[in-house]
């Protein structure tokens, strides 16, 4: 790719692609974007999620997976992206539309953040080189490495885009987005003020607790129907707010290793078959609504004055956890993204767009501020087209 003639155009065009923890999709998005760091404007132009067939699904979430099936999996889901990525090429080219990059973030395999006498590391897969080779563009991947080399979480990654996109100079909001793991930037009016954490499970804990509870017939609850059948179990709430994760400070980050359904859910909902699973469901909904209220009020509000909570990730479309986190954010104004043109489902494909673009433009997209890191760095590998 000839970096000098991409940093020459005005208008650029990029595809983000994204897979949550929860492996429901992948989401993919088209943007036109300008400019790079402070200066960066974007433009959404097409938006698209594409189902993971239910075995690859199924394979994606298995606790247990040898060196062999990953790397089966890295083509398998590599191609998955692939697809996504070029039904939207495809879109582009009917509007006259030249693709120059595709960012994509991989599905994360592991992920193990520096912790205090710990191995640490991160894994993500799908792999790049079929994305190229499909598109004909370069693919940027692999962003959580090189805020790891440099001492950092290596996640959250989307503070930078959440404030590219979202920041003004006369107040301070913060962007709370539940996908399989849920989290929280701070968007205050000067980069160098953003923090930014995982406040712990989202999406991921719920849609566990749906599966092993309906031993796979029901992949989630739909709208938080369920939930809102159930009445709270005290006792259980207590014991899945007692996890050492949500008393650490940030900067801090976490996963599958510490909140897959069948490490934090599995052996309590056993222990636990004389509840009704509305009652089970009830319960996990409101330990993850509450496990973001905490985190917001001991984490954020003691800090920064924070006027709205701007919502986005696939938790915005339960109803059941929207109304329990209103409940508990007293005074604060919550909103969904889409109102401010950004769908609720689509932010961190966009993140990841503008990710990639900065990539391309040299531009350092880390924010040590969020993750830990001791200095700013360009993320990312190029793969050429």
């Amino acid at each position: 790719m000839d970096l000098q003639n991409f940093l020459n155009k005005e208008i650029r065009y990029g595809i983000g692609l994204m897979s949550g923890t929860s492996c429901d999709g992948i989401d993919a998005v088209l943007i036109r974007i300008k400019g790079t760091g402070p200066s960066l404007a974007l433009k959404i132009m097409e938006f698209q999620s594409l189902n993971i067939p239910q075995d690859l699904k199924l394979r994606m979430l298995s606790p247990r997976i040898d060196s062999k099936e990953v790397c089966s999996l890295n083509f398998d889901l590599g191609e998955q992206f692939a697809i996504a990525a070029s039904d939207l090429m495809d879109h582009a080219r009917m509007e006259n539309i030249e693709v120059d990059y595709v960012a994509c973030s991989g599905h994360t395999l592991a992920h193990l953040p520096p912790r205090k006498d710990e191995g640490n590391g991160t894994l993500q897969i799908g792999e790049p080189a079929l994305i190229a080779e499909r598109c004909k563009v370069p693919v940027i991947s692999n962003f959580r490495t090189r805020d790891m080399a440099v001492g950092g979480q290596g996640a959250p990654l989307v503070p930078y885009a959440d404030w590219s996109l979202f920041h003004r100079d006369d107040r301070t909001s913060a962007l709370l987005n539940i996908g399989g793991i849920a989290n929280i930037t701070v968007v205050p009016p000067h980069l160098e003020n953003v923090i930014a954490f995982d406040t712990g499970p989202g999406n991921m804990a719920i849609d566990g607790a749906v599966r092993l509870l309906t031993a796979g017939k029901y992949q989630m609850d739909t709208d938080g129907e369920m939930a809102a059948s159930g009445v709270v179990i005290d006792e259980f709430m207590e014991y899945l707010l007692e996890h050492p994760y949500f008393s650490e400070l940030p900067p801090k980050s976490t996963g599958r290793e510490e909140f897959g359904p069948e490490v934090y859910l599995r052996d309590a909902l056993a222990s636990r078959r004389d509840h009704s699973y509305e009652d089970l469901i009830a319960t996990v909904t409101s330990a993850v609504a509450y496990s973001i209220i905490r985190a917001m009020n001991r984490f954020v509000r003691t800090q920064y004055d924070v006027n709205r909570v701007i919502i986005s990730g696939g938790g915005a479309h339960n109803t059941t956890l929207m109304k329990r986190i209103k409940q508990g954010l007293q005074g604060i104004t919550l909103r969904r993204s889409d109102k401010y043109g950004i769908p609720v489902d689509a932010k961190e494909a966009v993140a990841f767009a503008v990710l990639g673009n900065e990539t391309l433009c040299g531009t350092p997209s880390n924010v040590p501020s969020a993750t830990g890191a001791h200095r700013p760095v360009i993320l990312g590998n190029i793969t050429p087209a």
